[in-house]
Formats: structure tokens, sequence, C-alpha cells
């Protein structure tokens, strides 16, 4: 009769058994044989259903897995650094400090793992014993618990994320690449007064249409262009809160196929509202009336009108954008609402002269400093100061944006420039993709002689040197 070969390393030459009968199959613990001892991997080898010792004939039954092999006094009175086995893979650990913590520790895909559960101090053997069985369930489904526990952080994580979190990460992401420093300062405005009071704690990913509607529905009709931005804003963080996993679905601030189902079209419930503009034929009387105007406001007013730029562009242009030999301004496209490169700007001998003035008064001005300072040289004029101007000349029917309008409708109907041509003066996007991909030009030469006209036509009636003056 041959052996059995499962058995790693045992001398089997003198084993002091009892002897039993070979029809005997009766079960028996392998620990009261005195004298054997069995090795084997895996542990499943230690069930032996029949094998021949001699004239021995028997069974083995599984040795029975040792658990809970610690106590609380036994937990309490370890001091010595190492691991101690609980059973069911929960160990305590005693660190070199005297630290005590619970550990589980298994194997995943033929890789060690260990896995804490927690200081002693907080968490006693009893719920150790839990959180290891919660584990081993784990395993037997398949999932790593450490992973697992990852997952369940970042998940508790997302669902932490309020709308007002987001919006604030959303402001911080973009504002380094807003052209105007108070646009942050705008949005948070307009989200704390309307968005906030509605959803500022909820979390991000339960945000749905009944909230955004009950955000805009207040000001849809009595606020149209707050409402309007209002929308895009929060359309905006939600958009943002999806790409970084903050949130799943549609975005229920969106107006095409959403939004437009539920709210009235704006057109439908205001009139655009154009910012009040001269009319093109009384700008030669309106020049002459201001080149009586004294003050910083009086002649950056003029070169605005001149140059028809926006007010933001005209009051933050600095020296280093000058170049009074070349008779150019180039506007960096950082400053400018429509991100298209530069724009550069031909400077008419009127424009000319309001800058030799300003670069007189100012000595010799760093590249940095600002054309038309404030009330401190570090600072630009105020945005306000034109609209004050036109105030105390008693035109409160028209704004400062509005001369651009002005431009605009003489160009129209007062000269035969090309439509591209008054356009790229204006610094206006090309609404036509297709056109704008394939245009390589800004026609500045035509432009050059655009303006020109434009300032001759405005101080027809007015001395161009008054302007400066």
């Amino acid at each position: 009769m041959k052996t059995y070969r499962g058995f790693e390393s045992h001398s089997l030459r003198h084993p002091h058994i009892q002897q039993r009968p070979a029809s005997s199959l009766e079960a028996f613990d392998i620990n009261a044989i005195d004298g054997l001892s069995v090795h084997s991997r895996p542990p499943e080898f230690a069930r032996i259903q029949g094998f021949h010792l001699g004239d021995f004939v028997g069974k083995i039954q599984p040795m029975a897995r040792v658990v809970n092999k610690l106590s609380p006094i036994k937990v309490a009175k370890l001091t010595t650094p190492g691991l101690y086995g609980d059973g069911n893979n929960l160990y305590l650990q005693i660190a070199p400090s005297g630290a005590k913590s619970w550990s589980f520790r298994f194997m995943v895909r033929g890789r060690a793992r260990e896995m804490g559960l927690g200081p002693v101090a907080l968490i006693s053997l009893a719920e150790a014993r839990v959180r290891a069985i919660e584990c081993r369930r784990l395993l037997l489904d398949g999932i790593d618990p450490i992973e697992h526990r990852l997952t369940q952080r970042e998940a508790k994580t997302v669902r932490g994320k309020t709308f007002a979190d987001c919006a604030e990460a959303y402001i911080e992401a973009h504002q380094a690449g807003w052209s105007n420093a108070k646009h942050a300062a705008q949005w948070r405005a307009t989200l704390s007064t309307y968005a906030y009071p509605v959803f500022a704690e909820t979390p991000v990913g339960a945000i749905d249409l009944d909230l955004v509607v009950k955000a805009l529905k207040p000001i849809w009709t009595e606020k149209p262009e707050t409402a309007s931005r209002l929308r895009g804003r929060i359309e905006s963080v939600l958009d943002y809160a999806t790409t970084k996993s903050w949130r799943q679905g549609d975005n229920p601030a969106r107006w095409k196929g959403l939004l437009e189902n539920v709210l009235p079209a704006k057109g439908r419930i205001a009139r655009v509202a154009h910012h009040p503009a001269l009319k093109w034929r009384d700008l030669p009387a309106f020049m002459t009336e201001l080149t009586r105007q004294e003050g910083t406001a009086a002649r950056v007013l003029a070169f605005t009108i001149l140059t028809a730029v926006r007010t933001g562009e005209a009051i933050g242009a600095t020296w280093g954008e000058i170049d009074l030999n070349a008779k150019l301004w180039t506007i960096p496209e950082w400053r400018l609402k429509k991100r298209a490169g530069d724009h550069r700007v031909p400077l008419t001998d009127p424009v000319l002269a309001i800058l030799t003035r300003a670069r007189a008064e100012a000595g010799a001005p760093a590249p940095s400093a600002f054309v038309f300072p404030g009330g401190k040289r570090s600072a630009p004029l105020s945005n306000m100061a034109m609209l004050i101007l036109l105030r105390r000349m008693g035109r409160d029917d028209i704004t400062t944006h509005g001369f651009r309008s002005t431009f605009r409708d003489w160009a129209a109907e007062a000269t035969d420039y090309r439509h591209e041509v008054v356009e790229a003066a204006l610094s206006h996007a090309v609404s036509d993709k297709v056109v704008a991909a394939y245009r390589r030009t800004d026609f500045f030469d035509r432009r050059r002689d655009l303006m020109a006209d434009w300032a001759r036509y405005a101080l027809s009636v007015a001395d161009s040197e008054g302007v400066a003056s």
C-alpha cells in the first residue's frame, strides 16, 4: 500500500498511534494523536478522507479555525511592540511608541495588503471584530476592502459638494482669464443675490429643474437681463461640476430644449435695451460743446469717441500700448471683450494731440503707467467719470458706450466703407465661423482711412486743437 504523499515534511516511521480495524472509518481529531504533527500547504490538505499508515485506517477532520484569541483584558495588558492575531484576519498592532491600533491583513490577487481599522482608544475589540467580518464579506465578493473604502470616501466628498462650493471653484478657475477684474465680483454678487438663497447649500448633484426655476422665476419678467445672466452663470457652474464628476445627468439650467419649455423667451417679455446713443448728425455740435469742458474726463471722452473703443479699453490704456511715432495703439487680447488676438487702433492727428498733451503732463511715464490716471497715479480713471461729465453737460439721454452706435450709424449712412471694415474698427467678433476661419486681415490700412474720416466729420465744427486743450 502506498503512503499518502500530501505531507511535505514529516517522518512517519514510528508514529505513536492507536491501531484501529480497517473497517473503522470514524473521524477523530488529529490533535489527539500523540507525537504526530502535520505541515501542509495549502491548509485544505489537512483534511484527509482516507489513508493507510501501516495497519492504521481512519480519516482526519479539518482543524477548527481559531478565532477570538484576544480579550479586552489581554488587549489592555499587552505592551510589547508587534502583531497579535485575533482571528478572521484581525490583528492588534502595537507600535514601538506603545500606540495600539487594529489592522486587517489579507491577500488580493497574490498581493499582501494591510488595512487600518482604527486606534484601540476609539475602536473596541468587539467593534474591530465587526469591521473585520465586513471586510471578509467584501473579499468573499471579490472586492478589495481598501479600494471600497476609498470609493466610499470619494462618494461622500462628492455628495458634500454644495452649489456654493462649486460656484467658488468655478470662479477661482476662470477669473485669471477674465479681462475685467470686477467680473469675479459681479459673478459672486449675482449668485449671492438670486441663486444662493434658493440652493447655496444644496449638494450640486441634487440641483434640478425645479430649483433652477425657483431661482429664476421671481426676476424672469421683472429683470430679464439679470435673469438671463443668472441662468447662464448657473449653467456654467453646473457644467463645471459635471466635468469634475461632482454631478451627473443633464444640466437643468440649459435653455435649449429645457428651460425654453418652462419659461417665456426673453424676446417676448422685454425689448432689447440698447445703450442710449447720440444721433450721428448731432455729433459735430456735441464735440464743439465737449471742447469747452476742462479736465481729464473731457479728454478721455473725446479720445474714446474718436477711437470708437469701449470705455474699459480707453481708461485702461497704458503708455506701453501706445506708439506715437507709428501712430498706433495696440490693445492686448486680455483686455478685449472679443478674445481673437490683439486689436490695433490707428491714431488720427486729433487723437495724437490728446496723447501728446497727456504724455507731457505725465513727464516720463513708465510703460505700465495709465494714460488717463485717476486720483491715484497707480489706478486708471473711474469708468463713471465720463458718465458724470455727460450729466454735467445736461446729456442724461446718452451714454459713453452709445457713441459706438453713433459711429456705426454714421459709417453705414454717410460712407461707403465695407461692413467688414467698420466691424473690425469696432473690434466686433465675426459671427460667421466659416468667414472667421478664413479671414487673415484686420483691414488696418482701410481702417486708418475710416478713422481719419470719422475724426474729420466729428470735428467739422470744433477746432481739432481745442479737443486737446
